[in-house]
């Protein structure tokens, strides 16, 4: 790793067990994850559009209402300038774990698109979540200035939208929010994605991975305003509104066989201030993208790693994993929790949605592996 590489670690400061916690990985997998079904383009029908099924659907969130998981999920419409937008479809938990999932065919409709400068180039990546009532999504936005080669500032950024009400039958995804760095980084950051909020113990925050001029790719939590919600959710405000975050912390690099982390899903909260958050890592080798996690302790001055997964817990090994758009490739995106369990959406080789499931109490165990604090 270049001494170029990573010139900002200064800048941000550093969760507890920084400097220990990628020591103690190793470059291995014991997939803990258990496959329940993979849903491909040809079996997904946009209402309301005159291209009826997406070139490719991948990289989905997942939120569970009754009896059914809700999927957002991204989709390509045409391989020309690759720019994405997000759908939603409904698939029955029982078509889940029956296996149905496989063969039946779901409608969707298109939720999410290019509507602003900061996501006119392409809608990616959701992830959906709750945080006090609201469903919001946090997606990465490819900003006017993406395909500009002069321009290599801000190429991407986090946008998040919120989850009501249109009128009396209808509810719609209203965009609510960009997050920025303060001004002295902005200039140096060419792009942010990974993005969602956690709330806990009162205290809002955002994950987020940017890339920054220094061709280093960091693991960030950082601070914004604990009102921002409330305020933009209660007074309906029109457009979108500029966040700048602070007090930035990085929580880890990549270990030695890696060249990247990024956030997966939202987190799992164990109790207020205490997560497990997922990572995908991507390897020097062959660039694949496998999982592991670390627990967390959050409070209002510090970022504390309390334990980390000494292996991967997922890696592609299904054929629709390892052969695709991007081979070798799992990509989650969403976490639902049903009972002690949790559904885990994911892109599959860049090219299906794939579904799986998690135990807590499993992933805990791993996690009492590689404990540190």
């Amino acid at each position: 790793m270049s001494q170029y590489r990573y010139r900002y670690g200064d800048t941000f400061g550093k969760a507890i067990g920084f400097e220990d916690v990628s020591k103690r990985r190793e470059l291995k997998s014991v997939d803990i994850v258990r496959r329940l079904g993979v849903i491909t383009n040809e079996r997904v029908f946009i209402n309301d559009f005159p291209i009826k099924n997406p070139a490719t659907i991948f990289n989905s969130a997942i939120v569970v209402i009754g009896n059914e998981a809700v999927l957002y999920a991204r989709i390509i419409l045409g391989y020309y300038m690759y720019i994405s937008s997000v759908v939603e479809l409904k698939v029955p938990l029982q078509d889940i774990y029956s296996g149905t999932i496989n063969i039946n065919s779901y409608p969707a409709k298109i939720v999410l698109y290019p509507s602003t400068r900061y996501d006119i180039w392409g809608v990616e990546d959701p992830r959906v979540y709750s945080i006090d009532e609201h469903i919001l999504a946090t997606y990465t936005g490819r900003t006017i200035s993406y395909f500009n080669p002069s321009i290599r500032i801000e190429r991407t950024l986090p946008i998040t939208a919120v989850y009501e009400k249109k009128n009396r039958w209808e509810y719609y995804w209203r965009k609510i929010h960009i997050y920025r760095f303060p001004q002295d980084l902005r200039t140096h950051v060419v792009s942010d994605k990974d993005a969602f909020l956690v709330k806990t113990n009162g205290e809002l925050y955002l994950f987020h991975r940017p890339h920054m001029d220094d061709e280093g790719w960091y693991l960030i939590v950082s601070r914004v305003p604990s009102n921002i919600l409330s305020k933009v959710i209660e007074e309906r405000e029109n457009g979108i509104k500029e966040v700048t975050v602070f007090n930035p912390i990085e929580v880890m690099r990549p270990a030695n066989f890696e060249i990247k982390l990024g956030w997966a899903t939202p987190p799992i909260e164990l109790k207020p201030g205490k997560l497990v958050a997922l990572i995908h890592g991507v390897d020097a080798e062959i660039n694949a993208y496998r999982m592991f996690a670390i627990e967390l302790e959050l409070s209002r001055d510090e970022i504390v790693i309390t334990a980390v997964t000494p292996t991967y817990i997922m890696e592609p090994k299904m054929p629709y994993e390892i052969f695709g758009d991007r081979p070798y490739t799992v990509f989650p995106c969403g976490l639902w929790k049903l009972d002690n369990k949790y559904l885990i959406s994911y892109g599959a080789g860049d090219f299906a949605i794939g579904i799986g499931e998690i135990d807590l109490n499993e992933l805990l165990g791993y996690l009492d592996k590689g404990r540190m604090y």
